[in-house]
């Protein structure tokens, strides 16, 4: 019997399933700079909630500078609570923490309580984002950061409803899946941007006057 027409006399290879992680499995991120550098907060397994990448942060943090000393900051859709902890943990006067999923908020409540973070200078409100802004008095704030759900159409009313509550040359940071085009009369303009991935970022400033 010639080789070609030989039995194959190997054992069939045993097929192994990919593993995957279970649905719940808990993640993490890591503060990366400031009084609780490499502490680690959770991100739950929700829809929609994508944590800002620790390379976004840093460069995000090196526009901004690493000291914000007296800064007030507004993180409209907290998630993980990866930016606001980042700006509190960098010296900021007041970090305000809007998550409207209680588990989440929850979360963010017990990582405050675990970095024994002052809750004079870190609040977190379970309430809407857009809803919260909407209603606010104006012209409040240093620092508003903008990271909602991609794929939940929320860029165009945030925008409309951040734009307000920031101080005359206060900064807007804002991640989306695509370069944004601010309206004009919203007095913002274009400060810095880049991108990562799919992921494309950008500061505004708020325009003086």
């Amino acid at each position: 019997m010639s080789k070609a027409m030989r039995p194959d006399k190997r054992e069939p290879r045993e097929f192994k399933p990919r593993q995957v992680a279970p649905a719940g499995a808990p993640r993490e991120v890591r503060i990366i700079g400031g009084q609780w550098k490499r502490s680690k907060l959770p991100v739950a397994d929700r829809p929609g909630l994508r944590p800002t990448p620790d390379r976004v942060r840093e460069t995000l943090f090196n526009w901004l500078g690493q000291d914000l000393s007296g800064w007030r900051v507004l993180d409209a859709f907290a998630g993980s609570g990866a930016l606001g902890f980042e700006a509190a943990s960098r010296g900021a006067a007041e970090v305000l923490l809007l998550e409207r999923d209680p588990q989440l908020a929850r979360s963010l409540e017990a990582s405050r309580t675990r970095l024994k973070a002052d809750p004079a200078q870190l609040r977190i409100e379970c309430c809407d984002a857009i809803g919260w802004m909407s209603r606010s008095a104006p012209a409040r704030f240093e620092l508003l950061l903008l990271d909602p759900p991609f794929d939940a159409g929320l860029f165009e009313p945030a925008l409309k409803a951040a734009a307000p509550l920031l101080v005359p040359g206060g900064l807007l940071y804002v991640e989306s899946p695509e370069p944004l085009a601010v309206p004009a009369e919203l007095g913002l303009e274009a400060w810095k941007n880049a991108r990562a991935g799919a992921v494309h970022y950008q500061l505004l400033r708020r325009i003086a006057g």
